[in-house]
């Protein structure tokens, strides 16, 4: 049963879609595009059915994300995987972009090396390996690009093998279950991921532990916790500028600068990890980005996409969220869409969302008649999608 306060959420702003939207590069088997909007409303993963859609705010397209469904390694008898990364960028694209192409691959380079196949230690291995490769990047171009050292990306990444779900992440996006209670029937949200924001008192507490002699490790600026006064986010890959000394100087930016060097880095890469079994009740996974939590609750969440068709369930939980977005600013949806991408920051964020629905029939042993897929979310500036097999 759909509660009073999602139908007041939905219904203004949910309509089909225009009959003229524009179709991806790639044909509607790809995703399309719909101005700003990219969306694929439907596919199947080797557990169950998936929906992603993004919709861009800044200039240029900051978040990014994949879908993959298929075996870890090609080794026979590996079992098959379907892994899910969001990955929101912050200074520019071009941390998230290189997490987006370098991650997943890192994940299957540390599964072919462990002898005791998927585990906690591969997720965390696979962090630190992207997050060397950044930095190494970062050091090499120092010289003639200096403000990729001002570059990051919050990583959330789920993966589901052999019946049990694995979720790393590194910043402020977000994982949520939408578990059946028993009792009652209803669908529970259970969020998954910890968010690592200076907002939050517990990651204040973390940071002031770490660096106990620093009284400005955290700081109140423009009404919001910041560490160090420049950026809210604890735990990112790259940020090389609160990493290592040697690119908190110029040629950087003065405003990046510290006034004193630092010993330690400020920032972690080290990803928080949860590993848990799934079960039947179990019903769908949502991954997004902070720009949809900012404007829905995790149940919020969790009621629309158990109370809407599957078919396009992404693509209205972003909708939904915009709409509250333009209400925010006591404007309208239908005005909020003429916006173009950069002023369209003013209002809301880059906003990703993948939805993994869950079959009970193949939790603990993979549907291997489901093609692999690879699928790279996004919109004109970093979208791209392949079904790898007929």
């Amino acid at each position: 049963m759909v509660s009073a306060t999602i139908r007041r959420i939905v219904s203004p702003c949910w309509r089909p879609s225009d009959t003229g939207e524009i179709s991806g590069r790639h044909g509607d088997s790809s995703g399309r595009v719909d101005g700003l909007l990219w969306y694929k409303d439907s596919g199947r993963h080797a557990h169950g059915e998936f929906s992603m859609a993004v919709i861009q705010a800044n200039k240029l397209l900051e978040d990014q994300s994949q879908l993959e469904s298929g075996p870890l390694s090609l080794t026979e008898g590996t079992p098959l995987a379907t892994f899910v990364g969001i990955y929101d960028g912050h200074g520019g694209p071009e941390a998230s972009r290189f997490v987006n192409d370098n991650l997943f691959k890192n994940i299957k380079t540390e599964f072919s090396s462990e002898n005791d196949g998927m585990s906690a230690d591969v997720v965390h291995k696979a962090f630190l390996a992207t997050e060397e490769e950044f930095l190494s990047l970062v050091e090499k171009q120092w010289l003639h690009k200096p403000p990729l050292a001002s570059v990051g990306s919050c990583c959330l990444i789920g993966l589901i093998c052999c019946g049990e779900l694995y979720i790393g992440n590194a910043g402020d996006s977000r994982a949520v279950l939408g578990r059946m209670d028993e009792a009652t029937k209803e669908i529970k949200a259970i969020q998954l991921s910890e968010e690592h924001n200076a907002s939050i008192v517990s990651v204040r507490e973390e940071l002031r532990s770490l660096h106990p002699d620093d009284p400005q490790i955290v700081v109140m600026k423009h009404q919001v916790w910041r560490v160090k006064g420049l950026i809210q986010i604890s735990r990112s890959i790259g940020d090389a500028y609160l990493k290592k000394v040697e690119f908190n100087r110029a040629p950087l930016l003065s405003k990046f600068r510290l006034p004193e060097p630092f010993e330690q880095p400020i920032l972690k890469a080290e990803p928080a990890i949860l590993v848990q079994k799934l079960c039947p009740q179990d019903q769908f996974l949502i991954f997004a980005s902070d720009g949809l939590w900012e404007h829905l609750s995790s149940q919020e969440a969790v009621d629309i996409v158990q109370s809407c068709p599957r078919n396009g369930v992404a693509k209205k939980l972003v909708k939904t969220a915009l709409c509250e977005a333009a209400k925010k600013r006591e404007t309208r949806y239908s005005d909020l869409k003429k916006i173009d991408r950069g002023v369209r920051r003013h209002f809301h964020d880059d906003i990703t969302v993948i939805v993994l629905y869950l079959d009970s029939n193949f939790l603990a042993r993979a549907n291997s008649r489901v093609p692999l897929v690879s699928i790279k979310g996004g919109g004109e500036n970093g979208y791209g999608i392949g079904i790898i097999d007929a």
